[in-house]
């Protein structure tokens, strides 16, 4: 079968990819069209809602099985009001820049100390209007990672946290780490279960 992931970034489907690999299942991103696709304004209050609204964008342009994902920032420690969740760039209803995102993490570690981190990822699947599936399972969640007063002295623009998030496995900034790397820290198993789960789901409703 083939599934539309809805995402234009090509690493993150090649890592998809290698997840589903043994499911049989034939992934595309949406680089593969050529048209313009309708823009999805991501104001949900969790992943999962964001997920969804992504999802059932994509599919009604395209009219074919769409998956979309979404996450949060979690850090264990923190009082809910600090959590940043989904909104990891916009504090107190403002759009950070990165040098404002630096401070504001730092301060964070300043004030609690590192912080233990985890990506919370959310899925929604849309075969059609009437088949809608979804999961933000804690089987879904990024490998936990370090956030520390240990920055690095340069920056990737856009992605400040890569300069002082740190790889619990190699002890490496998430900035000294390939892209490939990332991914797989970012993209678990839980990916595969959903969608055992969801066709085997399909399946039985067909019987």
């Amino acid at each position: 079968m083939r599934l539309i992931y809805g995402t234009h970034n090509p690493a993150k489907v090649l890592y998809m990819k290698e997840r589903l690999a043994s499911s049989g299942l034939e992934i595309v991103g949406l680089n593969e069209f050529s048209f313009v696709l309708p823009e999805v304004v991501e104001d949900g209050n969790t992943p999962l809602e964001n997920a969804g609204k992504k999802a059932l964008t994509y599919y009604r342009a395209l009219k074919a099985p769409v998956f979309s994902c979404d996450s949060g920032l979690y850090l264990e420690g923190l009082p809910e009001e600090e959590q940043p969740g989904i909104h990891v760039r916009t504090i107190g209803g403002k759009y950070l820049s990165d040098e404002e995102m630096v401070a504001h993490y730092t301060g964070l570690v300043a004030k609690y100390g590192n912080l233990r981190a985890s990506y919370r990822n959310a899925i929604c699947l849309v075969m059609d209007e009437n088949h809608v599936y979804e999961a933000m399972e804690k089987s879904m969640e990024s490998e936990p990672f370090l956030i520390t007063a240990q920055t690095r002295p340069i920056r990737r623009k856009g992605f400040p946290l890569d300069s002082f998030s740190v790889d619990m496995k190699t002890g490496k900034h998430f900035y000294d780490l390939d892209e490939r790397v990332l991914e797989r820290v970012a993209v678990t198993d839980g990916f595969l279960e959903f969608f055992h789960k969801c066709f085997h789901t399909i399946s039985s409703d067909h019987l």
